[in-house]
């Protein structure tokens, strides 16, 4: 591999720009086998709707390399604008650089500012996880239609509403309305390659971000992986799209204040790539 500098390192990927080479100047995606979850009876747990890495599963970078690598090719044939330019071997990708939608402090002397750093759009077919804990009026697992939040990245992530984001500055009112409408097209298009193959996408998580070079354009960046998306069987919608077995695949708990929900029916990550690998 060329010479490459580390830009970034992240939760699951760690990002270079290339110094030499034929895509000099290009930047090169290494997805690591670093997962994120959560620890229950000393044990680590993987569940990419948590923001903490609990440890390292042994050829996942492998996987999810290849994973996003089906699913960018697949935006490519519909026309949808990603950073996607190459796979040149299996944990490593090849994309244009682009900046994430980020803001500098405003009043970086003020103690306790800080920039905003990335924002990153979650999109869910269905109320479960930290949706239904915000919202415990909603019935678990009614049908969302691809209900678009954006969070501010960061060690904990932070939801910040769409009016939020354009009184800050950090977007404009029509920079949110493409981007939400990017994340909805792209939802619809994996949800779709899932259920082609029996499967249910509850959510799944997507970072945008502005192309370095020329004009600028907001487009999908960082990955599409079983790291970002949450999966089911078994999903038996209503007229209204609403899953009718939610009593009997999701469980909830509420103490001391404090709610949980996990789906009997998810369906781990290594369970459902090989569909998309073969």
């Amino acid at each position: 591999m060329s010479d490459s500098k580390l830009i970034y390192r992240g939760k699951s990927k760690d990002v270079y720009e290339l110094t030499s080479g034929p895509h000099a100047g290009k930047y090169r995606l290494v997805f690591t086998d670093r997962a994120t979850g959560y620890i229950e009876n000393g044990r680590p747990v993987f569940d990419p709707g948590y923001d903490v890495v609990v440890g390292e599963i042994p050829g996942k970078g492998a996987i999810a390399c290849r994973f996003a690598t089906h699913f960018f090719k697949l935006l490519q044939a519909r026309g949808i604008p990603s950073h996607y330019i190459d796979t040149p071997s299996e944990n490593e990708m090849i994309v244009e650089p682009a900046v994430p939608l980020s803001m500098p402090a405003q009043a970086p002397d003020v103690e306790g500012s800080a920039p905003l750093l990335n924002l990153e759009f979650t999109w869910r077919n269905n109320a479960t996880g930290s949706f239904w804990r915000r919202y415990p009026f909603v019935k678990p697992c009614r049908h969302l239609d691809s209900v678009v939040e954006a969070w501010t990245k960061g060690d904990v992530d932070t939801l910040i509403t769409l009016e939020a984001i354009e009184a800050t500055g950090a977007m404009n009112k029509a920079e949110i309305a493409a981007s939400v409408a990017l994340v909805k097209s792209i939802a619809a298009i994996v949800s779709r390659e899932f259920s082609v193959n029996k499967l249910h996408v509850i959510d799944g998580k997507f970072e945008l971000g502005r192309l370095k070079y020329g004009d600028g354009s907001i487009v999908i960046i960082d990955e599409i992986s079983p790291d970002v998306l949450r999966v089911c069987r078994g999903y038996a919608p209503d007229g209204n799209g609403d899953c009718t077995v939610y009593r009997e695949c999701a469980a909830t708990r509420c103490a001391d204040g404090k709610r949980t929900i996990k789906n009997r029916n998810q369906v781990a990550a290594a369970d459902f790539i090989s569909v998309f690998l073969r």
